[in-house]
């Protein structure tokens, strides 16, 4: 690392990293040996979830994000996919809805119940199949609701509109890149994704390790890097300053990290190797605090810089260090940080050695630490939605909405409201409790609101997962309806029974006794039977063999 002077002033140069005790961390989540270049982790002031290993298909876990401590080895996950789960994304505008990508060529959409995950999930509110390999990237638009862009092994990426009525898309809005007669270009095989502040605009790493800029909505590329020094695995961009981050390494296999102007790619603006580590190095930006945090996977330290629009445009601050290292890292948005505690950013660090997930506070150590600090949290990206999809696939560009991380302060949406396509059960799942700013009591008319929506979600659910018409998603997926009562339905990584009626008189309850006796005895004989089954067996396999050799 170059040397820089340690006298900058700058009001974040004494940025801490703060990690959280075990007993408010989540211990005991078998998190993913996948060796993709993901973070496996997303978190929203509601849940965190974790990509979890598991055997016999995919799964992740969805956590409260106050349900720290130790994690039941039997806790709920969502286990739809088929194949091993190589990327989750909170819908920004939706803290309940959340996607998730995976091996099997197909992306889901998940609902997730105001209460969380009470027992396995395995319908999901909408697949998009359009793939045909393995996918391996998924990002939310960062204005337009319902927009979602899916990139895989098959040199294909999709964006897909999922307010759209089916529960199967077949069919994306925009094909951005895709194979052109049997050619398949390097440039659609990406590593690394970030849309600028409107989403006008995409930035990419692909798998020739340039960076490259696109129109999302057409797919043309307008600018690609020819810098030969540079192999470009993260791409990000730098939302204020009108420039373009790119973490990856140099022909020397050193880490670097590099400044561009996203208008001219040719040359960089900055350019500085950090070390010899082989680890991929992931880009965080702060646009509020224009502070950068570089996690490398396998390493146990964050590293912190304050950018500026002037050279040398990135200035270090210091690190956070530990000497356990991180397999991913999840990020809090910044209206679920602790304003109180002057906490400036939140990393949910996964740390496979121990299976935990470990907070870590960023935090600006002030005198006054209770009051609202406003030249720490000016105004920031909200939970809303600037446009609908279809807005922007006509053409619009707007900022996001911005809102103030001031307690008990709202600021008006800028832009018209459109009807939002949202049942009543959609609206009450996004009801949370709205705790007082002195002593945080509940009021009579929120536990009723929230009772209410309880009851709603869980007839919600067992509506969804007992439908009365067969959906066209049994074609895709195990269809749960079709398996009689009083069996065992199996899930991709455990069993659990499926649910009946129980017996409502004595006589009913009497026959299922007598029903039970009969089946444990029938087992019984078959188990002091088993050495003349097991030798009986054993002559069927030696003939088969011997007719077998007879007939060749």
């Amino acid at each position: 690392m170059s040397w820089r002077s340690s006298f900058r002033c700058s009001k974040f140069r004494h940025v801490f990293g703060k990690p959280s005790t075990k007993e408010h961390s989540y211990d005991g989540v078998p998190v993913t040996r996948s060796v993709h270049d993901n973070h496996y982790c997303s978190a929203n002031p509601c849940f965190i979830a974790v990509v979890t290993e598991c055997a016999g298909g995919g799964s992740f876990l969805v956590l409260p994000i106050h349900h720290t401590g130790r994690v039941d080895p039997q806790h709920p996950r969502v286990c739809g996919h088929s194949g091993r789960v190589l990327d989750v994304k909170w819908n920004p505008f939706d803290d309940h809805c959340i996607a998730s990508c995976s091996e099997d060529c197909t992306v889901k959409i998940w609902d997730i119940p105001v209460c969380g995950v009470q027992q396995n999930l395995t319908k999901a509110r909408k697949t998009l199949i359009g793939h045909s390999r393995r996918v391996g990237l998924i990002e939310w638009h960062p204005t337009a609701e319902n927009l979602l862009l899916s990139s895989a092994y098959d040199y294909k990426v999709l964006l897909w509109d999922v307010s759209q009525g089916e529960a199967v898309l077949r069919y994306p809005v925009r094909v951005v890149l895709m194979p052109v007669f049997h050619r398949y270009p390097a440039e659609a095989l990406l590593l690394s994704v970030s849309f600028n502040t409107d989403g006008s605009r995409m930035a990419v790493a692909s798998k020739d390790r340039r960076v490259r800029v696109l129109d999302p909505r057409t797919g043309k590329i307008l600018q690609v890097s020819s810098s030969k020094f540079h192999r470009a695995s993260k791409v990000l961009y730098i939302g204020g300053f009108k420039m373009l981050l790119s973490t990856g390494s140099s022909p020397w296999n050193h880490r670097q990290v590099v400044l561009w102007d996203p208008d001219d790619l040719s040359e960089p603006l900055y350019e500085e190797e950090l070390d010899g580590s082989a680890g991929v190095l992931f880009p965080f930006y702060d646009p509020d605090t224009h502070m950068l945090y570089l996690a490398g996977k396998g390493d146990g330290n964050i590293r912190y810089y304050e950018l500026s629009n002037e050279k040398p445009y990135i200035s270090f601050l210091t690190e956070y260090r530990s000497h356990l290292p991180q397999k991913g890292l999840g990020v809090m948005p910044k209206r679920g940080l602790d304003v109180s505690s002057c906490e400036v950013f939140r990393f949910y660090r996964l740390i496979t050695i121990k299976g935990l997930v470990e907070p870590l506070s960023m935090i600006v150590p002030r005198k006054e630490s209770g009051i609202f600090q406003e030249d720490l949290y000016p105004m920031t990206v909200g939970n809303q939605a600037a446009m609908t999809a279809q807005e922007w696939l006509m053409g619009i560009n707007r900022g996001p909405v911005l809102m103030s991380l001031r307690p008990e302060t709202r600021v008006a949406n800028p832009y018209p409201e459109t009807p939002a396509e949202k049942g009543v059960v959609r609206q009450l799942s996004s009801l949370r409790f709205q705790m007082g700013p002195a002593d945080g009591s509940v009021s009579r008319t929120d536990l009723d609101f929230m009772e209410e929506a309880f009851f709603e979600e869980q007839l919600a659910y067992q509506d969804a997962k007992y439908p009365r018409e067969v959906s066209d998603l049994c074609g895709w997926q195990p269809d749960e309806t079709q398996i009689p009562l009083w069996t065992y339905c199996c899930t991709p990584h455990c069993c659990e029974p499926a649910e009946g009626p129980p017996p409502t008189t004595e006589r009913e309850l009497l026959q299922a006794f007598y029903r039970q006796q009969d089946e444990i005895r029938s087992l019984r004989e078959d188990l002091n039977h088993k050495d003349e089954r097991i030798a009986q067996l054993e002559v069927e396999i030696k003939n088969t063999r011997n007719n077998l050799r007879a007939t060749f």
